[in-house]
């Protein structure tokens, strides 16, 4: 259809518009609700993805830091359902919620995420996405309680090997963070495929601070997971590593598990 045509020949117009506005004005930190490197992908047209983000703080901070709740031993449970409208557009929205002996299962927080791409037809030698993120999140889970994230995705396959690059930008609009402006919080994946159905690597997340001026490394956060993904069929998606903290502001040892099903609605 026409308007299809035209949409899609807008596309880059739509990223640089994206990063426009999120310039205009002067984020959050690296957490343990959604611990994943974005691929290019995007859910396919008319059909509804439902992923459970499983993350277990093994040793994480042991007192309130800023009013928020410790993270030792912390249960964080994310539902993210996301809808694919068009072959270079979807639309996220995630639950998260936490759940630690003495404070019981709480509801964390909530965010809506949607995402372009640049199709397949259009042959670039590497995919390329953006994806928006904004939502609310409660203060004592979070020093930031409304926050965006804009999260520019490029990745590649070659023979066994994947890589994919997200130089993450993140901004608070409401909380401690405000005046920091726009920080950059980098993930990195790559991977090889040992069979068909298994492929293990490495994913790094970071949050080295505002884009004006990095923190002291102390201060930023780094982490590596050993990762392992299992390609059993076409409509899931299971990931599972284990993360070690490298520097005193990260928590120390997580283990992530994702597990996602594409549905036909």
């Amino acid at each position: 259809m026409k308007w299809q045509h035209v949409i899609a020949h807008s596309l880059p117009i739509l990223f640089i518009a994206a990063g426009s506005a999120f310039f205009a004005s002067p984020a959050s930190a690296q957490d343990n609700y959604e611990i994943q490197v974005y691929g290019v992908d995007t859910v396919a047209p008319g059909r509804t993805m439902v992923e459970l983000h499983s993350n277990f703080t093994i040793d994480g901070s042991k007192q309130k830091i800023d009013g928020l709740f410790p993270t030792n031993h912390a249960e964080h449970e994310t539902i993210e359902i996301t809808h694919g409208f068009t072959d270079w557009f979807e639309t996220g929205f995630y639950i998260f919620t936490s759940a630690r002996s003495g404070q019981g299962w709480q509801w964390v927080g909530d965010h809506i995420r949607p995402r372009f791409r640049a199709p397949e037809r259009w042959h670039w030698p590497v995919g390329v996405s953006i994806s928006n993120e904004i939502g609310y999140q409660r203060r004592q889970f979070s020093v930031d309680t409304w926050t965006w994230e804009i999260r520019p995705i490029v990745d590649q396959k070659v023979g066994r090997w994947y890589w994919s690059l997200n130089p993450t930008l993140d901004r608070s609009w409401h909380g401690q963070s405000v005046n920091k402006g726009v920080v950059f919080s980098p993930n990195f994946k790559f991977s090889y495929d040992f069979t068909p159905k298994i492929a293990g690597g490495l994913e790094y997340y970071g949050s080295v601070g505002p884009i004006t001026g990095f923190d002291p490394v102390a201060q930023q956060q780094h982490q590596i997971f050993p990762a392992i993904d299992l390609n059993i069929a076409p409509q899931w998606e299971i990931n599972f590593g284990l993360g070690v903290g490298l520097t005193r502001s990260t928590d120390h040892l997580i283990a992530k598990m994702i597990l996602g099903y594409r549905f036909n609605f």
